[in-house]
């Protein structure tokens, strides 16, 4: 269930119903409050300092498997729990982790939603669909004769359901804030009504007139500006990655040759992941990520996950960019794109 709403009722009836064509029980657990801390706000939070939160790693750690698992085991004095989400879990037996691979369906691999999953959560988790296509799961439930056998798809974040878009969402929280939409050199070129409309990478709906395409370069929350260039504005070569979680293997002490995605959709790319260390030389629970080639719309707020293969490694929120070469004043909350002038 999601925070102070209805977010997934379709989702609660369908539950209820394939229980009972299956012939076993339905628990309901509140989980409002839960969604309300760590998802509503989080993302209420983000979006007002200028970054673009990804919900849904953070919903899968606090708000689903965390007190899922806890619930599976506390009250139902079950070992483990099931999702159908595509991905795999395989113990490696030399490093004594569970790792987390991706789905033999890549079209329908999840895996970079999952991240942030624990050891804990991992060994106490099935995902039965990772091993096979989404073709192969609609023939096994029409087989079964269950009614979501040929349910459409739904993409959508589960907060849009009732508020129609993230932008009438966050305006219920956050209001209309206008200001100046400028380019790299300060110049005033239109309007916004709120820099939380906004995105590193975003290209339509800016509503400027300019002889090339203008891109989302930087978002200036303390001067409450939209900063927008040209493509090439928009690319970064490398960026820092906070609250890290190293999933298949032990935090490493060395660089490690990776493939990365910042994005769900995007490809992997090849990457070095650097480990950033504290003042004690212990590990920060940083890392520096830099690619092999810039990379078009790396997004503070968004999740960078790494592989080896077909191996999750492990993954992170990526920080806010260094501020670029502009008259923004050292007390400005500036989070813009590196190169964006």
């Amino acid at each position: 269930m999601k925070g102070k709403g209805q977010c997934c009722s379709e989702g609660m009836v369908d539950a209820v119903r394939l229980c009972d064509e299956l012939g076993i029980p339905h628990h309901l657990v509140d989980s409002r409050d839960t969604f309300q801390q760590y998802i509503v706000d989080y993302l209420v939070e983000g979006y007002g300092a200028g970054v673009t939160p990804l919900p849904c790693s953070q919903c899968n750690r606090t708000v689903k498997f965390g007190p899922m698992v806890a619930y599976a085991r506390d009250e139902l004095g079950a070992d483990a729990i099931a999702t159908g989400h595509y991905a795999r879990i395989v113990y490696d037996d030399a490093t004594g982790r569970y790792q987390l691979r991706r789905a033999i369906d890549r079209s329908k691999d999840q895996s970079y939603f999952l991240y942030d999953l624990t050891q804990d959560m991992l060994a106490a988790t099935r995902f039965p669909l990772g091993e096979q296509t989404k073709t192969e799961t609609r023939r096994i439930a029409a087989e079964l004769g269950l009614h979501t056998a040929e349910k459409p798809e739904s993409q959508d974040l589960c907060l849009i359901e009732h508020h129609g878009s993230m932008q009438t969402f966050l305006d219920r929280y956050l209001g209309e804030k206008p200001g100046d939409i400028v380019d790299c050199e300060g110049r005033v070129l239109g309007r916004h009504t709120g820099t939380h409309h906004y995105t590193i990478g975003q290209r339509k709906g800016l509503g400027v007139a300019a002889p090339y395409p203008l891109y989302v370069a930087g978002i200036d929350v303390g001067r409450n500006q939209v900063i927008v260039g040209d493509r090439d504005s928009v690319y970064a070569p490398e960026c820092t990655v906070q609250r890290v979680n190293w999933v298949s293997v032990a935090p490493p002490r060395q660089p490690l040759s990776v493939s990365v995605q910042i994005r769900y959709r995007s490809p992997a790319v090849p990457a070095t992941v650097i480990p950033l260390v504290d003042d004690t030389g212990a590990d920060s629970g940083r890392i520096r990520l830099v690619f092999e080639e810039p990379q078009f719309g790396v997004t503070p707020g968004q999740a960078a996950v790494w592989y080896d293969g077909e191996t999750l490694l492990g993954g992170g929120i990526i920080e806010p960019l260094p501020t670029p070469t502009l008259a923004v004043p050292a007390s400005s909350q500036a989070i813009v794109q590196e190169k964006a002038c």
